[in-house]
């Protein structure tokens, strides 16, 4: 991961011209949209819906925080996906830190190590929710057992559909007044994890296929350090977060794609003022895929100069 200096972007020269405007303009318009939905579809709502449906919305958003731990088939128990989430974590954190101390903290002036450390933060946060939702589902199985016990002893009779009833439980999470039961830090908790599910999921999947289908095939391997940091950096994010994937039951509205936008966008913003304090700098690899893609196109056009002579000739 060499450096490669180029232009000096410190001069106003550079940023004064219609290529950076341009830039600018299709930097910060997605942004704008993306802070549209979010003000549209995130904003709280007035208070204007019966009981009923209050109740409704309570065990809607109950059932949601429920997803944050709770694996997408009911044969899989919790204490698996916590396990995998924590094995997952681990590997992200050990990878990020071998690869920190081997080539420096200017490791994260670029977006695949901000998806990675975005990752491995996910996993983190995962990690404690799930842990979080084992005790609580552990919790709620012994007061269950015990006030079974207790009831036996006390030879009183027990409905089947206590649910129903005032004095039981509403779908084992709410309690008699409809309240919820899980705190409200809790719920902020699971709400932003379902966020930077969806934030990894756009970054992992830009900066991985990006990595392989754009740069990589255009490297000349005696000028590139292909290491194994390097291998992982732009592999084993994706492969984990497949896998979580697959166990989760975090459901994808759609419009929350757009705080993928933003961190996006937010990254380019810090690019720019790093290269307007600092002379610019990009990575080699990029650098070596930019000129192979260049001599390839030459060399195309040539070969067509040629063949239109050749026929011109005949």
């Amino acid at each position: 991961m060499r450096l490669m200096v180029t232009d000096d972007t410190t001069t106003l020269s550079y940023w004064l011209n219609w290529r950076v405007l341009l830039c600018a303009i299709l930097v910060l318009t997605p942004m704008a949209v993306a802070f549209y939905l979010i003000w549209k579809y995130e904003r709280p709502t007035k208070d204007s819906c019966s009981d009923r449906e209050a109740l409704h919305d309570e065990r809607s958003r109950i059932l949601w925080n429920d997803e944050a731990w709770r694996p997408c088939l009911k044969e899989i128990p919790p204490s698996f996906l916590m396990v995998y989430r924590v094995i997952a974590f681990c590997l992200l954190l050990v990878a990020l830190s071998f690869d920190v101390a081997v080539h420096g903290g200017e490791l994260f002036y670029y977006y695949t190590q901000w998806t990675f450390t975005l990752v491995t933060i996910y996993f983190g946060l995962g990690s404690v929710l799930s842990l979080y939702g084992f005790c609580k589902d552990n919790r709620m199985n012994n007061k269950v057992n015990d006030r079974i016990v207790e009831d036996t002893e006390k030879g009183l009779y027990m409905p089947l559909a206590c649910e129903g009833t005032s004095n039981g439980k509403v779908g084992g999470n709410l309690d008699y007044k409809g309240k919820s039961n899980t705190p409200c830090s809790a719920a902020l908790w699971c709400n932003l994890f379902q966020i930077l599910f969806q934030m990894t999921a756009g970054a992992v999947m830009l900066t991985d296929s990006v990595y392989w289908v754009v740069i990589f095939p255009f490297l000349s391997i005696e000028d590139y350090e292909m290491s194994l940091l390097t291998v992982l950096a732009h592999s084993l994010n994706l492969i984990l977060l497949l896998g979580d994937t697959a166990l989760n039951s975090l459901h994808f509205p759609w419009f929350r794609i757009s705080y993928f936008i933003l961190w996006t966008g937010i990254y380019v913003i810090f690019e720019w003022t790093i290269h307007a304090c600092l002379p610019l700098c990009c990575f080699k690899g990029i650098a070596e895929a930019a000129c192979s893609f260049g001599r390839f196109n030459r060399r195309t056009e040539e070969l067509r100069e040629g063949g239109q002579l050749n026929r011109d000739h005949c």
